[in-house]
């Protein structure tokens, strides 16, 4: 057991939460397909339970009362209903390409149109910034000058 895990616990019962990213069902939703839509990031619950997972993960069951469900959630998808929040249009593991050519000392690491990955959402910047996957590296770029990478099958985030 990891006991300083344990010292991450900072939502209590009944406390208003956002999370800040989607949920999707990992396998363990009973009545969804793994992989799809169960909470919108943005979306406000109340913390209903504080457990464990694998005996060293704090997971908060948080009950999303218009929608519901009620989902766990890591003390890092968590933040509290009232705390400033800064929406994203691209979340974890979203496909995204590049409007212009990035470079670093004058040479382009990474040309316009090629595709990433995100990795991190920075939501402490203003505008928002990424931590995004090219082949080779990974950049930290501004939302402004990312498009989704499959426009056709992205789902721009609600307002």
């Amino acid at each position: 057991m990891i006991e300083e895990r344990f010292d991450e616990q900072r939502f209590d019962f009944g406390e208003a939460v956002r999370v800040t990213r989607n949920v999707r069902n990992d396998g363990t939703y009973p009545g969804k397909a793994v992989g799809e839509l169960l909470i919108r990031r943005g979306s406000v619950g109340h913390v209903i339970e504080v457990g464990t997972f694998l005996q060293d993960q704090v997971i908060y069951t948080v009950h999303f009362l218009d929608l519901g469900r009620m989902v766990g959630c890591r003390a890092e998808e968590l933040i509290l209903a009232d705390a400033p929040w800064n929406p994203s249009r691209f979340e974890f593991r979203d496909k995204v390409v590049s409007t212009i050519d990035l470079g670093i000392q004058g040479q382009v690491v990474a040309e316009k149109g090629q595709e990433g990955e995100i990795l991190k959402v920075l939501r402490e910047y203003e505008p928002i910034q990424y931590h995004v996957r090219f082949p080779g590296r990974t950049l930290q770029v501004p939302e402004s000058i990312l498009e989704p990478a499959n426009p056709d099958t992205f789902s721009e985030p609600e307002e």
